[in-house]
């Protein structure tokens, strides 16, 4: 099996190939679909009860009382306190740029006032309390914290409620003291569909909430999935994906260890390198070999890149950006001369990333926009999480009495038209007689 594969759109069989490199089965396991099924109604039976059992039985924690499973704030500040200089340096700058971003995303409450005294708008208002899903155990997720949590408080969300799991009662710091920089307001040792139900749905203990973000395993998404409609939730991310357009000129050692960026993550990760420099491509190649041995993560990388990455030979870099909208990617980066103007061609991507010194990885922890991001696909219809996730609009309407004679009218002929005379009768009762 090769490295990776090697297409070209002049090919006969380029877009079949394509599209069979790009199909990701989203089915889910039955077996994960039910378990996950059964957990939740058990909590939502159970309560406090099954969640404790859960947690015993998932994570090796025993506790008395659900409350023995919340974190107090003390040890989230020691934690941050004890954080090596340099962690909690970049740390505190990470939340500081994902902040000042996010905070030009606010929306506020508008109004505008008609002619005769009708006023029309839209009120904003944050939602009341948000959950936040972060694996634990040896995973270490403190930029998810930042990029979930600060969001949210920014928007103005009252309570943000942390859940991780701490399989055999490991805790860890940074996740912690990411929380406590974040704003988050209580953190939980839960973890699993449990977890998820426990937020979906409220026990004695914890407080339903009105969304659940974050990441997490198979059974986190199957339960996120289903209790959609009962709460909000972000998305059911699929694999991280990272598409390149590069015209040549940058260094192969840095576009190779991009798609290793990305590649790492898991198996099921796609890396793809769109150019029309067929001489670049065997340069990235070449790279990609003398590179990999060193990866710690070098088996998934390989396992990744041979299954689902590809360098691909492209006509020119207007081809490159088409393709780029058909494939609709969760990373795209620009690694060209005058990248901002090739970006304008780009209609569908989770977040773009123009010019050579722009890596994906930056976008991961310190840039400032989320790194949430839509993947398989839906980058077409789909956007990155942001403040407007945690707000919600009303609409506003106060109608004048000169205002009630004119859409009384209105109102009154379409309510008609569609049968229903007491929305006709309604607006009616309001205009003034003759």
């Amino acid at each position: 099996m090769s490295l990776i594969n090697r297409l070209s759109t002049r090919s006969d069989d380029f877009l079949a190939t394509l599209r069979k490199l790009l199909a990701f089965d989203a089915s889910q396991d039955e077996s994960i679909e039910r378990t996950s099924a059964d957990i939740l109604k058990d909590i939502q039976a159970r309560g406090d009860d099954a969640l404790l059992e859960y947690t015993r039985r998932f994570d090796q924690v025993e506790a008395a009382s659900v409350a023995a499973l919340e974190i107090p704030r003390g040890e989230w500040l020691a934690a941050l306190e004890a954080l090596p200089g340099e962690q909690r340096q970049a740390l505190d700058s990470a939340a500081s740029r994902v902040r000042g971003y996010h905070e030009r995303q606010r929306s506020e409450t508008w109004t505008y006032t008609e002619a005769d005294g009708t006023v029309l708008g839209q009120k904003i208002s944050p939602l009341d309390r948000v959950g936040l899903y972060v694996p634990g155990g040896k995973a270490a997720y403190p930029s998810s914290v930042l990029m979930n949590a600060i969001p949210a408080k920014v928007a103005g969300v009252a309570e943000v409620i942390m859940v991780t799991p701490t399989p055999k009662g490991t805790r860890n710091p940074i996740v912690l003291a990411a929380a406590a920089i974040a704003g988050v307001d209580r953190v939980w040792t839960i973890g699993g569909a449990q977890a998820i139900g426990a937020l979906a749905y409220g026990t004695a203990s914890i407080a339903a909430v009105d969304k659940i973000v974050g990441p997490g395993n198979a059974y986190v998404a199957a339960a996120k999935r289903r209790v959609f409609g009962t709460v909000g939730i972000d998305m059911i991310a699929g694999p991280s994906e990272i598409l390149v357009i590069c015209d040549g000129s940058t260094p192969a050692d840095w576009i190779a260890m991009d798609l290793f960026s990305q590649a790492e993550h898991d198996e099921l990760a796609q890396a793809i390198l769109l150019c029309p420099d067929a001489a670049y491509l065997d340069e990235v190649e070449a790279a990609i070999a003398r590179l990999l041995p060193a990866m710690p993560r070098a088996d998934i990388i390989r396992a990744s890149l041979s299954r689902r990455g590809a360098l691909i030979l492209v006509r020119d870099l207007n081809e490159a950006c088409a393709m780029a909208n058909e494939i609709a990617p969760e990373h795209l980066e620009i690694s060209t001369e005058d990248a901002g103007k090739w970006a304008e061609k780009i209609r569908h991507a989770g977040a773009i990333f123009m010019g050579r010194y722009s890596s994906e990885a930056l976008g991961d922890y310190c840039a400032g926009p989320n790194h949430v991001l839509p993947t398989s696909r839906t980058a077409r219809f789909s956007s990155p999480l942001g403040v407007y996730d945690f707000q919600k609009r009303s609409s506003l309407i106060q109608v004048s009495q000169a205002g009630a004679q004119t859409l009384g009218r209105i109102a009154s002929t379409l309510a008609h038209g569609e049968g229903l005379q007491a929305h006709a009768a309604s607006a009616q009762y309001r205009i003034k007689p003759d």
